[in-house]
């Protein structure tokens, strides 16, 4: 009865303040255009399977500045690089923070990590901490033989499947390589049989990325009506028993052998904790348990997801632009010569790689929808009102879609587009926002970008592809999958070859 009633009276209320909404909204704020929503709902039916798609959709009729609304929040969506650089860039303050999920609550333990903590001084702390001890180039450079030897130990997996002709899918090599670097960086070790962190991960991507109507109508939440609540909690559990692992782990082996010489990234964080004359000392006398493990969850899911995610959709294009793959093969050859493994300073001497990479991030931006701010106080921007605690989505996967900006043939790989180009990857031109921009910028960017060449470099050096069963390259299908990365629907079956000189 009490539920019947609840939802009942949502549904009233909800009602009613569409009504009033609609009375005022021509004589109130001048708000951004956008579609007629629903009453309580408001827009959020209208997101779909493939949300970056139908925002896009949206935008091309209401403009790269556009209003909707989620349930009972006020939303912008922003799809043009000039507009985002007015978010990003020139009010990035007012835009720096993150609105409240019940996915940060329940996996970022109260949203006590990095990514989707609130912006303030114990987010510059954190971002700081993770930047100085695990991001800096200098402590990714340093890590370069442990990458150099997990891709090895797949390089001769590979060799193996060439001898044999064997069917290898390389989405799940992909993705096991890059969590074994992970776990060496961060926990000192790569193999683990107590858990999985790429299954894990791929829950994650889909639950944070997710609509969640207790997010937007927060009095439905308690039904749980998309039984996301009921996974977040599974998740949650299931993180923190790893993590407990991993802390518990490295409690112990310090306690048993205080001369260790090889600090990973636990160690160091570890030993943080209530050390008031490090440099990090305002964190340290703030940062328990749970602060630890979200930080870590945090370092885990940025390194594992964004990395493996975008080689993937590289390799997909690969396969299916043969003339391309000739002239990065070509490319590295000439730089590498016949030595069997690329290195990591090799890499800044193939500019044709970093074409590759761009146009494909382009097309599969990982993140397709960046994660959401919340504009911090009230703001006028091109005319338009916009209302402290409005939820802003940066829609990438629609910048990068833009014919005045692609030319026609966007929906074309073509990487010497970007030939003579002033686009980075830091999102200085908005027009390749991959890692985002600001404040908010990912300080993880240096590590994804070099794991991503490093290991498509790899693949193409020391093998030829062909899809399985005598498949043509234009019958490999690039359906996509909507989370906060935008992943593959299909895992890529492909046969290595060994390269002819």
């Amino acid at each position: 009865m009490w539920p019947t009633f609840l939802a009942l009276l949502v549904v009233i209320v909800g009602a009613l303040w569409w009504f009033i909404y609609q009375c005022l909204r021509h004589v109130g704020p001048r708000t951004p255009p956008g579609p007629r929503g629903l009453p309580v709902i408001g827009h959020l039916h209208m997101l779909g399977k493939l949300p970056h798609r139908s925002l896009h959709k949206l935008s091309e009729k209401y403009g790269p500045i556009m209003s909707i609304r989620l349930g009972l929040v006020p939303t912008i969506v922003v799809s043009s690089p000039a507009a985002a650089e007015v978010f990003l860039k020139t009010h990035d303050t007012v835009f720096a923070s993150r609105p409240d999920s019940q996915a940060a609550e329940y996996l970022s333990y109260g949203t006590k990590g990095m990514a989707f903590t609130e912006y303030g001084a114990y987010w510059r702390s954190v971002r700081k901490f993770c930047t100085m001890e695990l991001l800096s180039v200098t402590k990714i450079d340093s890590m370069s033989t442990l990458r150099r030897e997990e891709l090895g130990l797949l390089v001769d997996y590979l060799k193996n499947a060439a001898r044999t002709g064997e069917t290898v899918d390389v989405s799940d090599k992909v993705a096991h390589l890059i969590e074994d670097m992970t776990r060496r960086m961060l926990f000192g070790k790569s193999k683990d049989d107590r858990f999985d962190l790429n299954e894990i991960v791929h829950e994650l991507t889909e639950l944070v990325g997710a609509f969640n109507i207790a997010d937007y109508i927060p009095l439905l939440g308690a039904f749980d009506l998309q039984g996301y609540t009921r996974r977040l909690r599974v998740a949650s559990k299931a993180i923190d028993k790893i993590l407990e692992t991993i802390i518990h782990d490295h409690e112990q082996y310090a306690k048993n052998d205080s001369t260790k010489l090889s600090r990973d990234f636990v160690d160091i964080i570890l030993a943080l904790k209530n050390n008031p004359t490090s440099v990090h000392g305002q964190l340290a006398n703030t940062i328990d348990k749970s602060n630890i493990k979200a930080i870590l969850l945090d370092m885990i899911f940025g390194s594992i997801d964004t990395s493996q995610t975008a080689i993937q959709w590289i390799m997909s294009e690969l396969l299916r632009h043969q003339r391309v793959m000739k002239l990065l093969q070509q490319e590295i050859r000439n730089v590498v010569l016949d030595c069997e493994l690329v290195e990591e300073s090799q890499l800044s001497k193939l500019p044709y790689l970093d074409l590759v990479v761009k146009e494909s991030m382009r097309l599969h931006p990982v993140a397709p929808l960046l994660v959401p701010r919340q504009s911090m106080e009230d703001i006028v921007i091109d005319g338009y009102d916009i209302k402290k605690n409005s939820r802003i989505i940066i829609n990438n996967w629609s910048i990068g879609k833009d014919p005045k900006i692609w030319s026609e043939n966007v929906e074309e790989f073509i990487p010497e587009r970007f030939l003579g180009s002033n686009i980075d990857f830091q999102g200085n031109s908005f027009k390749l926002i991959s890692f985002g921009s600001g404040r908010r910028g990912c300080p993880g960017m240096h590590l994804g970008l070099l794991n991503i060449k490093l290991v498509v470099a790899q693949l193409v050096h020391s093998f030829d592809w062909e899809l399985p069963l005598g498949a043509s390259s234009d019958e490999l299908d690039m359906d996509e999958t909507f989370g906060l990365s935008l992943s593959r629907a299909n895992h890529i079956l492909a046969i290595p070859k060994f390269r002819k000189n």
